[in-house]
């Protein structure tokens, strides 16, 4: 039967199995291919066009990358990490440079095809990127980590180049920017970038490079800052500004020192902006000065700003943006009930997401679930978690009247019952995604009825001890899958 079966028909069907198990009894998988025959196992890897790989810290590592790498020609999306690093973060240097450079020399050695490169197992340096450039020159998508001093003039060398992610790391001391490789910044040569999308972690004041990068990307959409103590030019935000006119996203994550510096810029410069999530340190003032006059059509807000939202944003917003189809508040301890309710009312209706997390005026204001709930009857996503002293009445009191929700979010609501998850399915017949993991107060049997009688559900997530036999196949009957 093997040999009747063509390699590229095998190919095409490796690529169609499930990376993981699907719900028993079925059990083929991706994992299960490469055991058959060592064939199988090179059309399986032939057929792979992406790979996740974390790496020791060690000299090993260059050798295994090699051979690893040999055996998967066609990747379009690779990612790299160090074992024990958290992808998010740069890498804690372990390894002298040159180290994170031959791993980064192996990858445009063996990877000519990629598409999508996410490198974080260390910083490297702007000779090896113009290695990579001339190897990998389709190259849309680029996640790195950079020593300073910080120099941007190589992001010229990748022409496909639409998403730059770039994590600062601490000063090395070396310095391979010569002029005749055309590394040196010059601040009287701006370039025509293609960059769509950018996100800097760890800029700051004195990293005068990245002036460059601001002026040479004016076609950004998107726009990402996170832990960032400076914006480049040192402290300056003129070059900063001749990037924002075309901006649609912005997202602004523990930048206190900053962030009233680029709202008020982006309040200045921008008019496309539908977008803005600030977390984790605003100000204040610079934020109303904002909300009051953005000229943009904003048409999502997501803010987790503990000390710093009060009513006077949540007015402001009501005024300014009465087009907002998307508000998601977490961990907002300075808003109050009435706040909420005026920005309901404002908004009349035209709310289809909303999110409340972890925000304490939600269980401590009796009422103020229905009277949203009265004003947002479009809502199609609520996300309520995190409200672990949250009530079946304040709950069910919105519900009644949120007809057309397709998402719910309920995790770590630990007051809710039984009698919410009835509610659920008698009020909310188009649910079709329901989050209820870690709710105490909802058992096996809540979960089976809602299972049962849910006509439109495709996903649920809830601890596996809450899923009985009878609910586990109906939900393979219905085609809903349980995710715990």
């Amino acid at each position: 039967m093997d040999d009747m079966l063509c390699d590229e028909l095998l190919q095409e069907i490796f690529t169609r199995i499930p990376k993981s198990l699907p719900p028993p009894p079925s059990s083929a998988s991706a994992a299960s291919v490469s055991l058959v025959s060592k064939r199988w196992l090179h059309l399986y890897r032939t057929s792979k066009t992406s790979l996740s790989l974390r790496l020791n810290p060690d000299d090993s590592t260059i050798s295994s990358l090699t051979s690893v790498l040999s055996h998967y020609p066609f990747l379009s999306s690779l990612s790299l990490f160090l074992l024990s690093s958290d992808p998010t973060v740069p890498a804690t240097i372990t390894s002298p440079p040159a180290f994170y450079d031959r791993l980064l020399f192996i990858v445009s050695a063996f990877c000519s095809s990629l598409k999508h490169l996410r490198f974080l197992a260390g910083p490297v340096s702007q000779s090896s990127l113009f290695s990579l450039s001339n190897s990998c020159t389709f190259l849309n998508s680029l996640t790195i980590s950079l020593y300073r001093p910080l120099y941007f003039n190589w992001v010229v060398s990748f022409s496909c180049l639409k998403e730059l992610s770039v994590y600062v790391s601490g000063f090395y001391g070396v310095d391979d920017c010569n002029r005749e490789s055309g590394f040196c910044i010059n601040e009287e040569l701006d370039a025509e970038l293609g960059l769509e999308s950018l996100f800097l972690s760890g800029i700051g004041g004195e990293d005068y490079g990245v002036g460059w990068l601001w002026r040479s990307s004016k076609r950004l959409k998107k726009l990402k800052l996170k832990s960032c103590e400076g914006i480049g030019d040192g402290g300056s935000f003129l070059s900063f500004a001749k990037c924002l006119k075309g901006l649609q996203e912005v997202e602004i994550r523990a930048c206190r020192s900053i962030v009233n510096g680029v709202l008020l810029k982006l309040a200045e410069n921008c008019d496309s902006l539908y977008s803005l999530l600030v977390y984790d340190g605003g100000n204040r003032e610079g934020l109303h000065h904002f909300i009051s006059s953005c000229r943009c059509d904003l048409q999502k807000l997501d803010f987790r700003l503990p000390l710093d939202l009060r009513n006077d944003h949540l007015s402001a917003i009501g005024l300014n943006f009465r087009g907002l189809s998307t508000l998601r508040l977490q961990s907002c301890c300075l808003v109050s009930g009435e706040g909420l309710k005026a920005l309901g009312i404002a908004l009349n209706s035209g709310l289809e997401e909303l999110a409340l997390i972890n925000c304490d005026v939600v269980e401590r204001e009796s009422g103020l679930l229905a009277t949203l709930g009265q004003h947002t009857r479009q809502l199609k996503k609520l996300d309520l978690s995190y409200n672990e002293f949250l009530l079946d009445k304040e709950f069910i009191s919105m519900l009644v009247s949120c007809n057309c929700l397709i998402e719910l979010n309920l995790r770590r609501c630990a007051g809710l019952t039984t009698v919410s998850m009835v509610s659920m399915f008698k009020n909310c017949r188009k649910l079709q995604s329901v989050d209820i993991m870690h709710c105490d107060g909802i058992g096996a049997e809540a979960v089976e009825l809602f299972v049962l009688n849910s006509p439109q559900l495709r996903g649920l997530q809830v601890e596996e001890n809450k899923v009985s036999d009878v609910a586990r196949s109906w939900a393979s009957h219905k085609l809903i899958q349980i995710v715990s």
